[in-house]
This record gives structure tokens, sequence and C-alpha cells, in this order.
């Protein structure tokens, strides 16, 4: 049964003669055939959020119900893509419509006349529940993409085969447990966004996920399945964060979403995602990651559904075993989005215009992160980690995104624009984030890198933190005032700062620092310290301490590449010997 338009307000339609459609059933509106999703019934009437430009409709035109939720294709061929919000591959509608999308084009998300070559891990007669793996399909170079039984589905093998199959083309057909029925299995499943996939239960996280970014992996770290939030004012890096997180996260796939982001930023990661190689594969990073870029010039409607687009297709990922990071960039466009679709529905408005129910739309989100035990007959593990940026009007930390956001995450990484303004980056203020995630792993800091890693961790937030201290006195009364452990203290802090927290994402070297070599810098650093305070214990002259020649090259360490880490022990044994021979020079 098709309705009618009988309302129009931006992006929001309302339709009468809907009484048959669902909410969040997807529907095709006009001759030009726009889609949109029903968000709101009262009666027979229907209101219709449209995801592509809604100029030129008028009352009286039709819309067309699919009787379907918004669904994504998952299966062979998401790997490298690049789509928009709802899942529509940018080529392919490039091709069809040119710079700009044209509307009401149908394009397939995934390739459905592309053969991939399956192999089977299963055989007939095998017994198998939902989320088993039937066989495999080498997508890319690195990826091998796991050929999943659907979720619902139990039963016995009746047949399999291995082969050159399209993702339409029978792979199998299973025995149905309840019906008796033999169902037929593609390698193509389809999914409701809104929907969460089942996992067997949800963990607790124990696993780092490791960036590369010293103030992260070191100071701030958050787990394998954990969930982060990045917020700052304009211009302190809050995208630069995401990206470089993307590129050298040791998570196995990347999702990163473009949601209501400037153009030129999405611009610049299709640019530099196919060049940039991974330490790990020597690949192109692009080799595993898939994109969605829903700009802030493509319609508002679209921001909430790429969220959903994005956090299902890791979702995906994730039950063939994998770890997934994926990247929100920023989910306060998303909120925006939220408040004007609100508006429009003539809502009763909460904090700010937002409407009332942004904390719970946040927290689901959010709780689709974790990691967990998979379905399936083996015991297997995946996990998805969520990290959003929240941008702030004016870096108001105050404004509702940013605390409904603060109330569900465990990782804070707090961006100060004093000190992008100083050009220190990354720009998270050290005094006012925090991980909740740190003390559940310092066991395996401990078991990995080193016994000693977390203390030199404790250490260097304590320096930080007695220097904002000092700081006050100094700006009162100056740096003279100061005792000599005082100003070590401050030498110390100025160190960690500038020598180990700064960080150049475009230096070919220091934009990624394994955690090894996170682990001898610190030491340096830390051990210079403690030796240093021992030395003015007796009698040693501060400026003879700050003044041994190799802390010149302790201040160009992060430039050191990491075949050649050995280096770091060479200057660490020469600084113990400076300092050793300062206190010789003393004792006579």
């Amino acid at each position: 049964m098709n309705g009618k338009i009988i309302k129009v307000s931006g992006p929001l339609i309302v339709a009468e003669g809907m009484q048959d459609v669902k909410m969040y059933d997807v529907v095709r509106v006009s001759e030009h055939k726009l889609i949109g999703e029903v968000i709101e019934l009262r009666g027979d009437k229907a209101s219709i959020q449209v995801y592509e430009e809604t100029s030129m409709l008028g009352p009286g035109e039709e819309v067309f119900s699919t009787n379907a939720p918004l669904s994504v294709e998952l299966g062979p061929g998401l790997i490298e893509g690049i789509f928009d919000g709802i899942q529509r591959p940018l080529n392919e509608l490039t091709k069809k419509s040119g710079d700009r999308i044209g509307r009401g084009i149908e394009v397939s998300p995934l390739d459905h006349s592309k053969k991939w070559a399956f192999k089977a891990t299963k055989r007939a007669g095998d017994t198998v529940v939902g989320g088993d793996i039937l066989g495999v399909v080498q997508e890319n170079e690195i990826i091998e993409h796991r050929v999943m039984v659907p979720p619902a589905l139990s039963g016995k093998i009746a047949n399999i085969n291995s082969g050159d199959f399209t993702v339409d083309e029978v792979i199998a057909e299973i025995e149905d447990k309840k019906s008796g029925k033999k169902v037929p299995v593609t390698m193509l499943q389809k999914w409701p966004v809104r929907k969460g996939r089942p996992y067997k239960q949800k963990l607790s996280p124990s696993t780092p996920l490791v960036t590369g970014q010293r103030v992260i992996d070191t100071l701030f770290p958050v787990a394998k399945g954990g969930v982060a939030a990045v917020p700052g004012p304009f211009g302190s890096g809050k995208t630069v964060v995401q990206h470089q997180i993307a590129k050298w996260a040791d998570a196995d796939i990347i999702v990163y979403i473009g949601c209501g982001e400037r153009g030129n930023e999405m611009t610049d990661v299709l640019n530099e995602f196919p060049h940039l190689h991974d330490p790990k594969t020597g690949y192109p990073i692009m080799k595993r990651t898939v994109l969605i870029a829903n700009t802030s010039d493509m319609p508002v409607a679209a921001r909430e559904a790429s969220i959903y687009t994005g956090i299902t297709i890791a979702e995906y990922f994730r039950d063939m075993g994998y770890s997934v990071a994926i990247m929100a960039d920023s989910t306060s466009r998303w909120a925006e989005a939220l408040r004007e679709m609100s508006g429009r529905l003539e809502e009763m408005p909460g904090e700010e215009g937002y409407p009332a129910y942004l904390s719970s739309r946040l927290a689901e989100f959010y709780e689709r992160a974790g990691i967990v035990e998979l379905m399936g007959s083996d015991k297997r593990v995946g996990a998805v980690t969520a990290i959003g940026a929240v941008s702030p009007p004016g870096g108001d930390m105050s404004e509702p995104v940013s605390q409904a956001t603060l109330r569900i995450v465990k990782v804070f990484w707090g961006l100060s624009s004093s000190l992008a303004y100083k050009r220190h980056f990354p720009a998270i203020d050290w005094l006012t984030s925090y991980s909740l995630y740190a003390d559940k792993l310092a066991d395996w800091y401990s078991d990995n890198i080193g016994a000693e890693f977390n203390g030199y961790k404790r250490d260097a937030m304590r320096i930080l933190q007695n220097e904002a201290e000092l700081d006050e006195i100094v700006r009162l009364v100056g740096v003279d005032a100061l005792s000599s452990r005082d100003r070590m203290t401050m030498e110390a802090a100025k160190a960690i700062r500038e020598d180990y927290l700064h960080q150049n994402a475009f230096h070919e070297v220091d934009t990624y620092t394994s955690l090894n070599k996170q682990n001898k810098m610190l030491k340096l650093i830390i051990d210079y310290y403690k030796l240093s305070l021992a030395a003015l214990e007796k009698s040693v002259s501060l400026d003879d301490i700050l003044n041994i020649p190799v802390r010149e090259k302790m201040g160009r360490s992060k430039y050191i590449p990491e075949e050649n880490i050995a280096e770091l022990d060479e200057i660490y044994k020469d600084m113990k010997a400076q300092i050793g021979a300062l206190n010789a020079k003393d004792a006579f």
C-alpha cells in the first residue's frame, strides 16, 4: 500500500495512508525513489527522515514502503570500500552521477557480479550452529574473510562446495534443526543497522589497544574492546589523533566514519590511507580499512545512519574473530542531526535543544563496543573498540553531548586549546585526561613490556603533577625561589613534555613508537631524574647535571628508528656514566 505526502519540512516529510508500515521501515519517496526511514507513527500518518535532498518535493506525491528496516550488506568486498552513510559505494555513485551525488540513485553496496574464491573448511555431514565458520575467502593480501553460518541457523550441512562464487550464489545447504528443511546459504548476509549482532557473553577487557602514540599508550591507555572519547575545541587536533590511531593501532580491521565532518578532512583520509604503509603487514593501511564518508554538506539525516552502518560492519568483522577499531568523527555532528530532526518532529526539547533521548542514543552506540565470546561451536573471541570525537562548541565541556559521553566512556583524552596554541601535539592534557583501564592493564604491561614500566608511568605522572603545583609558585615569585630539587623536577617535567609526550604525526620516525621503545625512552628520562636527585644530595651542582653532554642525545632519542633501538641503551649507559663522573668529581 502506498502513502501520500502531506507535509515537507527539510529532511522530514509526513505521509498519510501509512498504517501498514512499522517503525524504522525503509520507504521510497516520490517518483525519484528517495531513500527514507520511518521515525514516528501517529495513526495512519508516518514521519519519515529522508537520507537525500528533498528540494522540489511537495504534498500529494507517493511514498512506497519496502516493509524492511534499514540494513547493510555484509560479505566479501567490504574491505577497502568507501561508502556513504547508508552504505552506497561512493565510487559507483561517482560513475552514475559525477562529482555531486544524484537523487534516488540505487547502487548495491557490494559487487554482486564479482566471483570470489571460496574455500570450504567444513564438510557435508558436519553439525554447525550460528556463527560457525563455513569457509574462507582471501579478500585481499592480508584479510581473510570468514564466511559464517547466519546467527539464527543451526543444523547439519547437507552439502557444501569450494570454488568461485558471487555473493548471491549458494555455497552450502544446511538442514535446519527446527524445521528440518534445507536452507540455502550464500556469502551475503543482510543485517538491520539498529540491532546489535548477537554474541555469547561480554568479557572484561585486559589487553591494551597499542596505538604507537606515547601519551596514549603510556599515560591513558584504551583496552581492546574499550570505549574512548576525544573531546576538544576547534583546531586542537581531534581528527589528527583519530587519524593516527586509525593508521597505527594494532587492530586487525579499521572502520573510519566521517560523520558530518568537513569534506577536506575526509579527502585527506581518502588520499592518505591508500599510500600509508602498515608497519605490521608492509601493505597500505587501506587493505584493512572500511571508510564511511558522510560529510557536512551531505543530507543531515544520514549522519545518524552512518554511525549505525559503521558499528554494524565492525560487529560483522568482530564475529569473524578479529579485533576491530571504529573511529566516529564526530559524535557531536550526529547529535546535532538528532537535534534538528527532533525539532522538526516538534518533540519536547531537552537541555540546549537536544532531544531527551540523547544520552540513551549515545549509550546504544558505545554499548555495542566490547570484547566478547563469539557465537559458534568453538570458543573464539572478537573485539570492537570504539573511539568517538566530540566537538563541544567553543570548547565548553559542560555542554550536553560531552557530559553524556563522559558518563559512558572509560577513557577521556581531553584536548587542550592552550597546548595546541603552544604547538604541543597531540594536545592531550595530562592533568584532565584519565583512563579507567590503566589498573586492569597493569599486569599485561608487566608481563609483556617489563615489570618496571608501570612504575615509570606513575613516576612520570607524579612529576607532571608536581610541575603544575610548582608552576604556580614560579608565576608568583620566579624560578629562582625554587630549591635545586624543585628546579630539577621542573627540568624533568619539561623533558617528559617535550622529549616524550610531544609527538610529530608527520615525521616518518616519530609518528609511531613501539611499546618497547616507549619503555626505554621513559626509563632514560625517569632514571636521569632519580640519579640527578641523588647527585644533588651529594652537593653536585644543578648546572653541571643539566649540562652533561648526553642530554642532547636524550632529547633527540624519539627520532631513533625502531630498527636502531639499541642506541637507546648506549645513551642510557652514557647518561649513567656522566652523572657518575660528576659524583666522583665532587667526592674530591
